[in-house]
């Protein structure tokens, strides 16, 4: 596979991980109450496969940095590490919350609050999904800027995203409610906050695809 079918790839699944999350995070909001095991369901669908083309686009990322030369093969690392732990907490997380509803499929129970495991399974979705998101987005952000791998927008943006998932670490001290905007499994938190990766991931997708458009790769060859 040559550099520009990688960039490609990474392209289209930064968007396509994006694209699933817009699908995937009004379903969230659709019902007040319990939402039936359908619904559930599909946004865990949309989970998963968000999970899969997000995975594929990090180890692109991680390939880009790294061809900015050896200084950069640490944070490319870092980035890949914290993208593959933030991967594999939202499975477990998913895995859970599908776990409570197929036990329960009359749409009884709100996943997110209610049964055995979603009190444990808070934390996957807020605080510990928040500190690895900051960690991959700032790691990323400093090597975008420092190596010009990719337009400096990408990496004030990584760093911007980074600083709002920080910001919601503490979360896990103002309780349960998820109705609230910061709680430790409130929607701003857990809904809107998380969302942000993936929209990161759709921007620097569109970039990387006019990278390897023949305009781009025109400008990319252009003396500075």
């Amino acid at each position: 596979m040559n550099e520009n079918h990688v960039l490609r790839l990474t392209g289209i699944c930064g968007i396509a991980a994006g694209a699933l999350a817009a699908v995937a995070v009004p379903l969230y909001f659709v019902h007040s109450g319990p939402p039936p095991a359908g619904n559930v369901l599909a946004r865990i669908l949309l989970n998963l496969l968000t999970c899969a083309a997000l995975l594929v686009f990090l180890a692109g990322l991680r390939h880009v940095i790294r061809s900015a030369g050896p200084a950069f093969a640490w944070p490319a690392s870092v980035v890949f590490g914290a993208g593959l732990a933030y991967v594999t907490v939202t499975l477990v997380a998913a895995s859970v919350e599908a776990g409570i509803v197929l036990e329960n499929p009359g749409g009884r129970l709100d996943p997110t609050v209610d049964g055995p495991l979603a009190h444990a399974n808070m934390l996957l979705h807020g605080s510990a999904a928040r500190l690895l998101t900051a960690v991959l987005l700032a790691a990323a952000g400093s090597a975008i800027l420092r190596a010009g791998v990719l337009p400096r927008w990408t990496g004030y943006t990584a760093h911007a995203v980074a600083a709002v998932n920080l910001a919601f670490v503490p979360s896990l001290f103002f309780g349960t409610d998820a109705a609230r905007f910061y709680s430790a499994v409130g929607w701003g938190n857990t809904a809107l906050t998380a969302a942000l990766l993936v929209y990161w991931a759709f921007a620097v997708g569109i970039a990387l695809l006019r990278r390897t458009s023949p305009a781009g790769g025109r400008a990319a060859a252009r003396p500075a």
